[in-house]
């Protein structure tokens, strides 16, 4: 990537954590597009995803590098705030060779916190039945990867407010005028 580059925020973690609606949220705060990395999903990930089988890495592939690059294209225009599980190192650096650097906000809760979020959602292609597997393939960002790492059982607001500071502290040009 060449030139002058917006901010690119990843909110990770696993299925029902909360990373659309803290996203979506910060992205709002920030003034910032945001993008939802399942929308990049090609239509066989989705369906392998309904019944209930855990996409390989060779299936990731695919969608993280169109994500990375829809993530690029934006951040040439203004700031991005972008949902997206990247539960392995190698999913973020394949998204970060391809959208360039990225700030971490690494959403994370017990098991039985996301278990009941996730048997509460109606309306979602990912079944709980998947949440032991994300679970076991997560890779926390190291320190290297200078995450922002927040639980999540404060209200959204008071995890967004969280979120928020510390990427105006990183990106004070994103700090509202």
């Amino acid at each position: 990537m060449t030139g002058h580059v917006h901010p690119a925020i990843l909110v990770m973690g696993v299925s029902g954590v909360g990373k659309t609606t803290v996203a979506t949220a910060l992205a709002g705060r920030l003034g910032a597009a945001f993008v939802e990395a399942d929308d990049f999903h090609p239509p066989e990930n989705v369906a392998a995803m309904a019944r209930g089988v855990p996409l390989s890495d060779e299936m990731r592939r695919p969608w993280l590098i169109a994500l990375g690059e829809a993530v690029a294209a934006r951040r040439r225009e203004r700031a991005v705030v972008f949902a997206c599980s990247a539960l392995k190192r190698a999913y973020r650096d394949i998204l970060s060779d391809r959208a360039g650097p990225l700030e971490i906000v690494h959403l994370a809760a017990p098991r039985a916190v996301v278990a009941a979020r996730l048997s509460a959602r109606t309306e979602h292609f990912m079944p709980p039945s998947l949440l032991d597997s994300q679970i076991a393939d997560l890779q926390p960002p190291g320190p290297d990867e200078a995450p922002v790492v927040l639980d999540v059982a404060p209200p959204v607001e008071a995890v967004v407010r969280n979120a928020a500071a510390e990427i105006v502290r990183r990106h004070p040009e994103l700090a509202p005028s």
